[in-house]
């Protein structure tokens, strides 16, 4: 036999376990969850570990001792221990209700996508629309610096941005105001 197959583990029987199951399952999850204070879920996750704890330890079962119920009972109990110990140690758990009613953090993926939305959408403008709107929007002019800068009428100003913008809605749906 080689090392590797000498080092492998051995188990329970998985009939053994079903019959431990029928015999002191009900048993054992009553007495569990007294101990996690009638949380269900915590108490069927603790009977499934001591569960599993009787699989992977086949000599408890070859005890000569008249019943296993004990050994179950304190295999659960220090299990429902350690749980509360490892749950004291972590944060609070946050409830659906509380998550519900708060603000979503930013998403930095949205915004960068966003992000790479408008520009593919101010680069496919027409050269005279992009300059408008860097001036107005991305360097915060108003009307008359961006005509001042541009050596353009102050109408026509006006009149670029709007029609600007008006492309971006239709190459950008799903942004702006109406998106809301």
């Amino acid at each position: 036999m080689t090392s590797s197959a000498s080092s492998l583990q051995q188990h329970t029987d998985e009939r053994a376990i079903a019959d431990l199951q029928r015999e002191h399952g009900k048993a054992l999850f009553c007495f569990l969850l007294g101990l996690t204070y009638g949380d269900r879920q915590r108490a069927e996750d603790l009977l499934q570990e001591t569960l599993v704890r009787v699989w992977q330890h086949p000599e408890a079962l070859a005890s000569d001792h008249e019943s296993l119920r004990p050994w179950l009972f304190t295999v659960g109990r220090r299990l429902a221990i350690d749980a509360r110990r490892a749950r004291r140690s972590r944060p609070h758990e946050v409830g659906d209700d509380v998550l519900e009613h708060s603000a979503l953090p930013d998403d930095h993926v949205e915004r960068s996508v966003t992000a790479l939305d408008v520009r593919q959408a101010v680069g496919a403008l027409r050269g005279e629309h992009r300059e408008v709107l860097a001036q107005v929007y991305f360097r915060g002019r108003s009307v008359a610096e961006a005509s001042e800068a541009l050596g353009i009428p102050a109408g026509t100003v006006k009149s670029r941005t709007y029609y600007a913008l008006r492309a971006l809605r239709k190459v950008l749906p799903g942004y702006g105001r109406d998106a809301a």
